[in-house]
């Protein structure tokens, strides 16, 4: 994807500024709101492959901003990256489940929002690519998706199909913080009845069913979990 268009939804004018002057630099294309109502606005008459959306707005606030834009045929599939205050777990949980890509809390350096940006982008690209999903590779753990088969240090691990179907679902965006929700949700379907200490207890055991390699799948307090993803050395 190359020059990005990047929609920032702010109303605070010094954080507005810093983000358009440092995403101007790292080379999208770049364009900014105040209000909840100008972001539905623009992103249903613009065109915006990812907005960085935050959640204390005048108006409509972003969580109803990222409800709306998730319910529109037209804007479902814009990536949403939250920005969100600290300590604010609730916003967080929620929209990630409505369907935002990830969420950062302020303050926040900005070397990290352009890697998550950019980390954004590209599994984005790697999901619309079906060539991509076929073998997953993750420091010592390899995910074979048509074989259903897990490996760690070339030994082959024995999981359940609901311990498999978590630990690939992980592997499918690592990095990406998932609540219980969503994870059970991806696993079992919607509404299916599952608390969260029995997502817990599949992610204790798959956990140690990989030995060391069940030091990938991170807990994020208060959220649910994440696939620690590897940089290339």
């Amino acid at each position: 994807m190359n020059k990005a268009r990047i929609l920032v939804v702010d109303d605070e004018p010094e954080i507005v500024d810093m983000l358009l002057f440092n995403l101007l630099n790292e080379g999208y294309i770049v364009d900014s709101v105040g209000t909840g109502e100008a972001a539905l606005q623009y992103a249903r008459t613009q065109s915006s492959d990812l907005i960085l959306l935050d959640f204390m707005l005048p108006g409509i606030d972003g969580i109803d901003v990222l409800r709306l834009l998730k319910s529109d045929k037209k804007t479902k599939d814009i990536m949403v990256i939250m920005l969100t205050a600290r300590g604010s777990e609730e916003d967080i949980v929620t929209g990630l489940e409505i369907g935002a890509a990830d969420y950062i809390t302020k303050p926040f350096s900005l070397k990290v929002l352009n890697a998550r940006i950019k980390a954004v982008i590209n599994r984005h690209i790697a999901e619309d690519d079906p060539s991509q999903n076929k073998l997953i590779v993750i420091d010592s753990l390899t995910i074979d998706a048509q074989r259903h088969s897990v490996c760690v240090d070339g030994v082959k691990v024995a999981l359940t199909m609901t311990e498999f179907m978590i630990l690939h679902f992980l592997a499918m965006r690592p990095g990406w913080v998932f609540t219980r929700t969503q994870i059970i949700n991806s696993v079992k379907g919607n509404d299916y009845p599952a608390t969260d200490r029995a997502v817990d207890v599949q992610i204790l055991n798959v956990r140690k069913k990989l030995k060391h390699a069940g030091k990938l799948i991170e807990t994020v307090r208060g959220v649910g979990y994440r696939l620690r993803e590897i940089t290339p050395q």
